[in-house]
């Protein structure tokens, strides 16, 4: 990718409301370009943070995870595309119809719009999947298979940890976007993640863009936080 390393950085603006998102995102000022709106904040201001984003030229990656039936969905990408954002979520377990459905909502170039299948969310582990979804594939393998599946339905890319970086990058080309959560600086909190690495080894296993909340969101000086990022990473 051609981008600089603060444009593949995508902060997550896991905040209660529009005060909190405007704040951060004055307090990073030039040094963040690309902002993930997910379900908390979208559900209580999401127009106006969406807009106060644009407004200040930064890339939107709007984070709703989708999953419901194939018609459902599809309507649903239909409505994103007339919100500015670049990258986009769907949940890849929800099957090969519904991925369909959504690409073909999204139409050609989509005014700008990218799909993302979610995989397996890092706040998941071997336990969890065996216990409580009751699969009896591993993380890797599903993740691997999902992955797969939504190339195949036409997405532009998926979410997954940067654990499983590498066997993806063994069958996905650089084209096929891998946008990786659970980021933590080398010595942070992991929190409630199970599956984490460094902005550095994400990076070198692969990712396109990787996504970091709390190490610079909750940090007693973000801008201070986000350097050090930046510092890493390049």
């Amino acid at each position: 990718m051609n981008e600089m390393p603060a444009d593949r950085v995508i902060i997550a603006l896991d905040v209660p409301g529009y005060d909190e998102a405007a704040a951060m995102t004055e307090k990073l000022g030039d040094l963040a370009s690309f902002y993930k709106v997910g379900l908390e904040l979208y559900i209580r201001d999401g127009e106006r943070a969406l807009e106060m984003l644009r407004a200040a030229g930064k890339r939107v990656f709007l984070d709703l995870k989708l999953h419901d039936i194939p018609n459902t969905v599809a309507k649903a990408v239909e409505s994103i595309k007339t919100k500015g954002a670049s990258l986009t979520t769907l949940h890849a377990g929800g099957g090969g119809e519904m991925m369909r459905a959504a690409s073909a909502a999204l139409g050609g170039a989509g005014g700008g719009l990218r799909l993302l299948g979610v995989t397996v969310l890092t706040s998941i582990d071997e336990r969890t999947l065996r216990e409580d979804i009751g699969t009896q594939l591993s993380i890797p393998t599903l993740v691997s298979k999902w992955a797969a599946l939504a190339r195949e339905c036409g997405l532009q890319g998926v979410v997954a940890s940067a654990l499983e970086l590498s066997l993806l990058r063994e069958k996905l080309d650089d084209s096929f976007l891998i946008v990786t959560p659970g980021i933590r600086p080398a010595g942070g909190d992991v929190a409630d993640q199970k599956r984490v690495v460094t902005p550095k080894q994400a990076f070198e296993r692969g990712a396109s863009y990787i996504v970091v909340g709390r190490p610079v969101t909750a940090a007693a000086d973000p801008a201070d936080a986000m350097r050090r990022i930046l510092d890493e990473i390049s």
